[in-house]
């Protein structure tokens, strides 16, 4: 299963959907259903997402953990072997997707390294690039789990790692939530160099107040490894 949350993501959509490797996933055996969560979006991602052939959900509330756990519980409830879930904003390239999920033959998640890999000129600020490298390391530090990219948006994930996953994040925290929980339930986590492009459309992430959302959830997750909402995806399931 390919997921993608979204929230007013057409020029993104139009783009990357064309893009899918489907035929060559295919050959190797893979089996293709694209799911897309949005958050109540104004533009026409609906429209492009029914008419590539996509899964459509509309999620209750807004945030990029939401739409997340909601796919996440989806997919557990599917009957898929694997997931792989990236941004749908131009700034991921589908044609890497091929080199995550033959690591994932090796490992439980394999994570899409930006911060190695090739990054365009105009990708990411300076305030970014420097805040996720600062992320990560405060990550690694609480941690002790190897970590190139904590808040990369490109990750492939076994049955079994999305199964034992914990998480109740509803905004941009949701990445450093999955590393957390690769740690504590003992995952083994594979990193790819991947090309990281310019967004299309508006930014929704916000440099400052969503770092500080990251970096506290790193903290949170420290003290108390499971958090008050136990089952991945509950109190965000209801669909329309």
């Amino acid at each position: 299963m390919i997921l993608l949350p979204t929230l007013d993501e057409a020029q993104g959509l139009a783009q990357i959907l064309p893009r899918i490797p489907v035929e060559q996933l295919s050959k190797k055996g893979w089996e293709i259903e694209i799911l897309v969560i949005d958050g109540g979006s104004e533009d026409n991602s609906k429209e492009i997402a029914l008419s590539h052939g996509c899964m459509f959900m509309l999620q209750q509330g807004k945030g990029k953990g939401a739409a997340m756990r909601l796919g996440f519980h989806l997919f557990l409830k599917s009957k898929c072997d694997s997931l792989v879930m990236f941004d749908p904003d131009g700034t991921y390239h589908p044609e890497e997707m091929l080199k995550l999920l033959s690591k994932l033959n090796h490992a439980d998640v394999v994570v899409g390294d930006r911060l190695r890999g090739a990054m365009d000129p105009d990708a990411m600020t300076r305030t970014n690039y420097f805040g996720n490298h600062m992320l990560t390391w405060i990550a690694v530090a609480l941690y002790g789990l190897p970590m190139n990219d904590l808040c990369s948006g490109y990750w492939a994930f076994s049955r079994r790692a999305l199964s034992t996953f914990k998480l109740n994040s509803m905004r941009f925290e949701i990445e450093a939530e999955m590393y957390t929980s690769c740690a504590v339930e003992h995952l083994g986590v594979a990193h790819v160099p991947i090309s990281y492009s310019k967004r299309l459309g508006e930014a929704k992430l916000g440099s400052v107040k969503d770092g500080w959302n990251i970096f506290r959830k790193l903290l949170v997750r420290r003290i108390f490894t499971t958090p008050h909402e136990g089952r991945l995806g509950e109190g965000n399931l209801t669909v329309r």
